[in-house]
């Protein structure tokens, strides 16, 4: 018998779909992309799923169920707008043990129905069930693009720009945060959280947001990046996604890359290199994406995007000019499921 852990969470999925071909013309694109895309009359119907497990993905000790319950909704609609596309609908399936009640359920769906509240989108379906542990949420996401508009992982080409939104190892930062508290009350329990100076990096782990602003803005600048992607992994993961599905290497500018400085400064804290955080940590949602030069003045004028690199010829790899000069060879070492 194969040990998943020789495969890792995208060779198994790869393996396992392999043989699964596309035999449905409505079908556009399937497994491999950040959603599934499907023609509908026009608008292209974009579709993703995403699984939270409780002790896997989040931690009740730290977690408040309607945090959970928005960010349940807000990691899958962020596939969708990575696909420059805008959802429309969900659907939510959940499996409980008997230790929640109706009363924490409540809040779990009071964060869900937030979250369908502020992104405009419909629950339409879903199920419940029993489970022998835990609770493991599944939100399956529906959107739509147009086709000429929509942008996938296989698109960069030699020459693009790399951008980047919003900022990025806030998230994994607040994560480790949360983790030292945690293990500090378990010994002490009568000390109470060190956190009222940091609730932007604790904010972006439990309630991070999708980028619907910047999806409008391309709209605006009638602008379609060649490739994009969500940072979801960490940037060095998603970079490399994009490099693969487009047989291109990449070069990533250290001062390129935004980094909050809370986050600047809770790094140090940990005696982390804050670069390594914003490559490696994940979670942040926001988008890595490439655009043809002649769009940079497009671009140059947004708010919240950074131009973080180049593409490069594949037999270039994958590197990171450092602020020192130097150039290092770049590793996908974000978040790995098996």
């Amino acid at each position: 018998m194969t040990d998943v852990n020789t495969l890792g969470e995208f060779g198994l999925i790869d393996h396992l779909t392999q043989q699964f071909p596309i035999v449905q013309p409505s079908t556009k694109t399937g497994v491999g992309d950040d959603a599934a895309v499907i023609d509908n009359n026009g608008f292209w119907t974009v579709v993703s799923t995403d699984m939270l497990v409780e002790g896997i993905h989040f931690d009740l000790a730290y977690t408040p169920l309607r945090h959970l319950g928005y960010k349940a909704v807000v990691v899958n609609l962020s596939d969708i707008y990575a696909m420059n596309a805008q959802p429309r609908q969900i659907t939510v399936s959940v499996a409980i043990s008997s230790k929640y009640t109706v009363e924490a359920m409540e809040e779990l769906y009071a964060g869900i129905r937030t979250a369908c509240e502020v992104y405009g989108v419909d629950l339409v379906g879903g199920d419940t069930t029993s489970s022998p542990k835990g609770m493991t949420i599944s939100v399956t996401a529906i959107g739509q693009g147009e086709k000429d508009r929509l942008s996938y992982r296989n698109g960069a080409r030699v020459g693009d720009l790399i951008c980047i939104t919003g900022n990025l190892g806030a998230a994994y930062l607040g994560l480790q945060l949360l983790e030292r508290e945690k293990r500090i009350w378990l010994e002490h329990p009568d000390v109470q959280p060190n956190l009222e100076e940091q609730q932007y990096i604790v904010g972006r782990h439990l309630k991070p947001e999708a980028r619907r602003d910047i999806i409008e803005e391309f709209r605006k600048a009638d602008l379609r990046p060649t490739s994009m992607i969500d940072i979801s992994d960490g940037l060095a993961s998603e970079i490399f996604h994009i490099c693969k599905q487009s047989g291109v290497g990449a070069l990533i500018e250290e001062s390129g890359v935004p980094i909050h400085p809370d986050a600047q400064m809770m790094a140090l804290q940990f005696k982390l290199d804050p670069i390594t955080c914003a490559l490696n940590g994940g979670e942040d949602y926001e988008l890595l994406f490439t655009i043809d030069p002649k769009d940079t003045d497009k671009v140059r004028f947004l708010p919240d995007i950074y131009i973080a690199g180049e593409i490069l010829e594949a037999d270039e790899g994958i590197k990171l000019n450092s602020k020192g000069g130097k150039l290092h060879e770049l590793k996908a070492q974000g978040w790995k499921h098996f």
